[in-house]
């Protein structure tokens, strides 16, 4: 089949070296998903290939284009995405991406990055109790404490407790240095990170010392009742049953709950059921609660981290 050709005109400079991307990496993934040739010359940019891949090549440049010029650079995720999203016919619908969640400390846009996501934070916003499962790289857990932070900062809530059960996945706790919150710390420096990329450390430090903002422990919830919090719940694969029992229980009034995990990443020991795979089960019929599922397509970490995905996935389904 011959090659067919689309020509483009783009005179801005430095519209065409963020189209293009660092090293020219964005070209890269143009050519390489879309199996065309690009070719730049003087402000033209001529697409080559087959008639449907130039076609399609041109959509997506056209979509990138505008989203440069709406919000600034894109990235290799962004350009994958909307080149996905070209392929089903749903381009469009990356504009539904462009509304803020809030801002970090230092002034960053926080936004959703996938249509998967868009939902994510739809669910949050009207239901009481939302379950965000999927893999590595979803931003299910930056998300939700990026809402909380949205609510906290309204004064919708009067607190944020964040936890995450304390599993010993090839290290005993017995063995790690210093006092019992030095040993689980380590297990809660994710979310550490977050919070001080969302408000700053300082910011955390105050707010921790008031009791405003709680990072702990799973087995420290056990008897508490939380009243208006922002109650989120990472890592919810390594809960057993009793425990997802205790901790959805500890929900008060005025508060919402988010429950985070990878059902594909249990670290229980062999013959333990997961009390998140037990939950899907057990709550998916109630009014108020809803289970979102985020899937390789919403990975926004490097890309190569979907492939991964993808090969996990693969191997899986040929050795069940």
């Amino acid at each position: 089949m011959s090659d067919y050709t689309i020509s483009m005109t783009i005179e801005d400079g430095e519209l065409l070296m963020k189209l293009l991307g660092q090293y020219d990496e964005n070209q890269k993934i143009i050519e390489e998903q879309m199996n065309v040739h690009l070719v730049f010359r003087d402000g033209d940019l001529k697409i080559v290939g087959e008639q449907k891949n130039t076609e399609n090549a041109k959509r997506a440049i056209d979509k990138m284009v505008q989203t440069i010029k709406d919000s600034g650079p894109i990235d290799s995720q962004k350009v994958s995405y909307i080149i996905e999203l070209v392929k089903k016919d749903h381009e469009n619908d990356y504009d539904k991406l462009s509304d803020i969640i809030c801002y970090t400390h230092k002034g960053k846009q926080i936004r959703c990055k996938t249509l998967g996501q868009k939902k994510y934070i739809k669910s949050i916003e009207k239901n009481e109790i939302v379950f965000g499962i999927g893999p590595a790289g979803t931003g299910k857990t930056y998300l939700a404490m990026a809402m909380a932070v949205k609510a906290f900062k309204r004064e919708e809530v009067s607190r944020i407790i964040l936890t995450r059960p304390a599993v010993e996945a090839g290290e005993k706790l017995g063995f790690l240095p210093g006092d019992l919150q030095d040993k689980v710390d380590p297990y809660l420096r994710p979310l550490y990170d977050a919070l001080y990329d969302l408000i700053g450390a300082e910011a955390y430090t105050r707010f921790r010392e008031k009791g405003l903002i709680e990072v702990a422990p799973l087995a420290y919830m056990r008897g508490r009742t939380l009243d208006d919090s922002f109650i989120i719940l990472d890592e919810a694969q390594n809960t057993t049953p009793e425990q997802m029992k205790m901790f959805l229980t500890r929900m008060g009034f005025g508060s919402k709950v988010i429950i985070t995990g990878d059902i594909t990443q249990v670290d229980l020991p062999m013959g333990k059921v997961s009390g998140l795979t037990r939950a899907e089960k057990i709550l998916k019929d109630i009014k108020g609660i809803e289970f979102i599922y985020l899937t390789k397509d919403d990975v926004v970490r490097h890309r190569i981290v979907q492939k991964i995905i993808e090969a996990y996935d693969k191997y899986d389904n040929e050795h069940l």
